[in-house]
């Protein structure tokens, strides 16, 4: 069993905001990655704390981070609107990653991206925007499309996660897959929908997710 940090409840600082953080990591941590999330779940969603705890024993510190703040996910719940607005979830995202590079604890750790549904969508505009910071990008039913004309300017390898039974989000990861120019992997959990509820299924995702930051993270 791995000897992992106490979760230490961050605040970040971002354009007009604060967000709310929770930081854990292993000793010797191999990189950090910071998880972003999308169509109002939060970094309470058992989904990605799920994966965030397979990370860590595989010596990945995590970030996960409310990219709305409270009021702002207070409105999004009534409206669905901020959930899908890609340029202040990137843009916040974009703000994060500056902020982890620049903390003592932190800097010295290569940066990847786990992003979900619309956060995909963020992780992947933040990495094309900032390829000397991102250095791995995986997707989790993710909505690369909604990264536009980022997509080609991603440098950063990237596997994008999909539900084989999530047939429509599926032709939307290939069509996305097909517009970028880096490395790019395309992996399918069999069976699986949306939200990876089958047994075994979020399993899966997190062991794809730790092969591929430990293939692709590296000082």
């Amino acid at each position: 069993m791995r000897t992992l940090s106490q979760a230490q409840m961050l605040r970040v600082p971002v354009t007009g905001a604060t967000l709310n953080a929770d930081f854990v990591s292993p000793v010797n941590a191999r990189g950090i990655i910071l998880f972003a999330h999308g169509s109002g779940s939060g970094r309470h969603s058992h989904r990605n704390q799920f994966v965030a705890r397979v990370l860590q024993e595989s010596a990945f510190a995590t970030l996960l981070m409310d990219l709305l703040t409270e009021q702002e996910e207070r409105f999004d719940n009534q409206t669905r609107e901020l959930r899908f607005d890609i340029d202040l979830l990137a843009g916040r995202l974009s703000a994060t990653v500056q902020w982890a590079s620049q903390q003592p604890m932190l800097k010295d750790l290569p940066i990847g991206l786990f992003g979900a549904s619309t956060g995909a969508a963020a992780a992947l505009v933040t990495a094309a925007k900032y390829p000397e910071l991102v250095r791995s990008v995986v997707s989790r039913g993710g909505r690369p499309d909604l990264a536009g004309e980022s997509l080609p300017n991603v440098k950063a390898p990237t596997m994008l996660i999909v539900g084989g039974h999530d047939e429509a989000v599926l032709v939307l990861n290939q069509q996305a897959r097909a517009k970028m120019t880096g490395e790019v992997t395309l992996k399918i959990v069999p069976r699986a929908t949306h939200q990876f509820e089958e047994p075994g299924a979020l399993a899966q995702v997190a062991d794809f997710a730790a092969a591929w930051f430990w293939g692709t993270l590296k000082t």
